[in-house]
């Protein structure tokens, strides 16, 4: 099946919400100098169908962008924000400027407030800013009766678990609990989901020789790996990441398990890397995404939550020049620039040529990355990484006038 049209039968925008389309989104980046303008990304995300799609801020001009095109947005408050809306007066004045006035021809449905805060490099500064920064961003959307429309939710990584297999096992960091309880307590009582960036890449590049590639790869011909506790059977690595997590939210707090639902904001396989970056190959990431894709059409759970379908944001639409770290990071993209594929997509094991190649795009004019991020590194945790992304207080303008 060809890139452009398996894409278009998973991502059609009008799907409802229990059909695979409505499950599967895809990360929009834009840490790059090269990338096309949002105007000419809508091209590329037109002609795929896409239905759902994350950013990492709410800059106005990028919401506009998306006004009446019906794609469903994750929005983002940029970490170097989460002070400036952590107090009610800064998240209504947030809200009232950048979010109200997207709506509703933009269809914002959620947010996000900060990007694996927890874990992050600047986590001690910022931790304590979580959760005031997401109530308060929940508060004023309700002010504004818009808290039913728009949920508010945070994006961590595994490396807030302290082990993560096997899955019934898992917990979380005790030092991270006096946060996560309460955020915990926060998702059961709005309704948000628990968000997990899950990178199997991370955990088989990090151990090669005890992880084998066909699980983390997802391949369906993979016998599976037991969980020697619950019993059950993990066919593959990405559902067992995910059901480490809810086993690790009942471990902190079992009387709202089974009110926190977990989605996976970011998963994806790097198709280039480093000497040393394992497995980062264009082969594998079509591999990956192809599983990724496959495992969403299916419509089904996980093993410990079989009845609920597995929801997943793929990472990411382009490659990404201007990325820090390791070449891997720069090369998540499932599209170069100019909007060409990576690589031909597998889906069943089988190569998806291309039939008709898309228009090339034009990049937007460079653009300097914000001093604040400009050389800001992170570390690999075990099957996770955070992904720093352009960030923006949407406007900055709006920052500077809080103080």
């Amino acid at each position: 099946m060809p890139l452009l049209l398996l894409l278009l039968v998973l991502l059609l925008p009008a799907a409802p919400e229990a059909t695979p389309s409505a499950l599967l989104g895809i990360n929009y980046g834009r840490v790059g100098n090269n990338l096309p303008p949002t105007t000419s990304a809508l091209q590329l995300l037109a002609g795929l169908g896409v239905g759902r799609v994350r950013l990492y801020d709410a800059d106005p001009a990028t919401l506009r962008s998306f006004a009446n095109t019906g794609v469903e947005l994750v929005g983002g408050v940029p970490d170097e924000c989460l002070a400036a809306v952590s107090t009610p007066s800064g998240a209504s004045s947030w809200v009232r400027s950048v979010i109200q006035p997207a709506l509703p021809a933009t269809k914002i449905a959620v947010l996000t407030v900060g990007n694996e805060v927890l874990t992050g490099a600047n986590s001690s500064t910022l931790s304590p800013s979580l959760l005031p920064a997401m109530q308060c961003i929940h508060d004023a959307l309700a002010q504004l009766g818009l808290d039913r429309q728009v949920t508010v939710t945070a994006a961590h990584n595994l490396g807030v678990l302290a082990t993560s297999y096997p899955p019934s096992s898992a917990y979380f960091h005790k030092d991270l609990l006096p946060v996560l309880c309460p955020i915990l307590d926060f998702h059961a009582r709005t309704g948000s989901p628990f968000l997990d960036n899950a990178y199997p890449y991370f955990a088989y590049a990090e151990d090669p020789a005890g992880v084998e590639l066909e699980y983390a790869l997802l391949e369906p011909g993979h016998g599976g790996v037991p969980d020697p506790s619950s019993g059950l059977r993990y066919p593959n690595m990405l559902v067992s990441q995910v059901d480490a997590v809810y086993h690790a939210i009942a471990a902190a707090n079992r009387g709202v398990a089974r009110a926190v639902k977990v989605r996976v904001s970011e998963t994806g396989w790097p198709s280039a890397g480093d000497g040393n970056e394992t497995g980062a190959t264009p082969r594998n990431a079509a591999r990956y995404n192809g599983n990724v894709m496959r495992l969403v059409g299916e419509g089904k759970g996980t093993p410990l939550r079989p009845d609920g379908a597995l929801r997943v944001y793929m990472f990411a639409l382009f490659n990404e020049n201007m990325k820090p770290g390791p070449s891997s990071e720069r090369n998540y993209g499932l599209f170069k620039p100019d909007g060409t594929p990576v690589y031909e997509l597998s889906y069943r094991g089988t190569a998806c040529p291309r039939t008709t190649p898309p228009p090339r795009l034009a990049p937007a004019a460079p653009e300097a990355l914000p001093a604040a991020l400009a050389g800001r590194r992170t570390t690999a945790t075990t099957a996770s990484r955070h992904h720093p992304q352009r960030q923006t207080c949407s406007s900055i303008s709006f920052v500077r006038a809080l103080h």
